[in-house]
């Protein structure tokens, strides 16, 4: 079921998805000292286009003050305009019955599209202790 959800989000506008991340990711990595957003942003791209039978963990015990402070100018300069991405790909995705649940899957990635930083991506079945799972797909 995950590879058939996968390659339908694939089709209806995960391709489309990450080659935002893909962009902003190279935009990044222009300045030496953005290359973690563009580590981030590339890391994210993966992860849009096959989002279904993997999660967004975060330690239990928060993120610390670089994470939170690199979470804040991501938002301004690139979370916001991704975030805008992922409402406009549900929108069209949930005019469709089969596109619902795609359309849910995008809502559930803003906030990690928004504030990268300070979480992975693992497969849904091996999270690990002292993790706990922000967005499950």
């Amino acid at each position: 079921m995950k590879l058939l959800l996968n390659i339908i989000w694939f089709i209806t506008g995960g391709f489309l998805l990450a080659a935002g991340y893909l962009f902003f990711g190279l935009l990044a990595c222009l300045l030496v000292v953005t290359i973690p957003a563009g580590i981030a942003s590339f890391r994210m791209a993966s992860y849009a286009l096959a989002p279904f039978g993997r999660s967004v963990v975060q330690p239990v015990g928060g993120v610390g003050g670089l994470s939170t402070f690199s979470n804040i100018i991501w938002f301004l300069v690139a979370g916001l305009w991704l975030a805008l991405g992922h409402i406009t790909t549900a929108a069209a995705q949930a005019v469709t019955i089969i596109g619902i649940p795609l359309a849910w899957a995008n809502i559930k990635m803003i906030p990690v599209t928004c504030f990268p930083f300070g979480r992975e991506i693992v497969p849904s079945d091996r999270i690990p202790y002292g993790y706990e799972p922000m967005v499950k797909l």
